[in-house]
């Protein structure tokens, strides 16, 4: 993946439960700042989700996209690319790294948008900065808040 914006935040919670809620696309819109709705098309045989479509909009852009999803080993995080896209967005690709602490576990979110309209690369990183910032932000106060993390 190339010029990624990448964020981490510290959560308190073992790396399973956090994947368990980063997998949990059902409630994006609970939690996921600017996520409309998502549902589940595919799941591999591990019951997780490989394919996911996804409605997004904030302060009036909007856009729909499918993402496939693919997991590493042993919690180790989850990585998505674009099948699919139509608005405000071209293409969506990026990544939730988790490391094991010992007070929890570490998440490093790595981004990339292609928005539908020409940006300058400043404005377009910022903009993928917003996201990440507040998707961890999010993140951790939703596996924090849930019972069993």
């Amino acid at each position: 993946m190339s010029e990624l914006t990448e964020g981490s935040i510290r959560v308190g919670a073992a790396p399973a439960g956090v994947l368990r809620v980063i997998t949990d696309f059902d409630g994006y819109p609970e939690w996921a700042e600017g996520v409309r709705s998502a549902e589940v098309l595919e799941r591999d045989a591990d019951d997780r989700p490989t394919r996911v479509a996804f409605r997004v909009g904030m302060a009036g852009i909007d856009a729909a996209y499918t993402l496939a999803y693919t997991y590493a080993p042993e919690a180790g995080g989850v990585s998505w690319t674009t099948q699919e896209a139509s608005g405000a967005v071209n293409d969506v690709e990026g990544e939730y790294g988790l490391a094991s602490e010992d007070d929890g576990t570490l998440v490093t979110y790595r981004l990339r948008v292609e928005p539908s309209i020409p940006l300058p690369g400043f404005l377009k990183r910022h903009a993928e900065r917003t996201i990440v910032d507040t998707a961890l932000k999010g993140l951790k106060a939703r596996v924090e808040g849930v019972a069993d993390p």
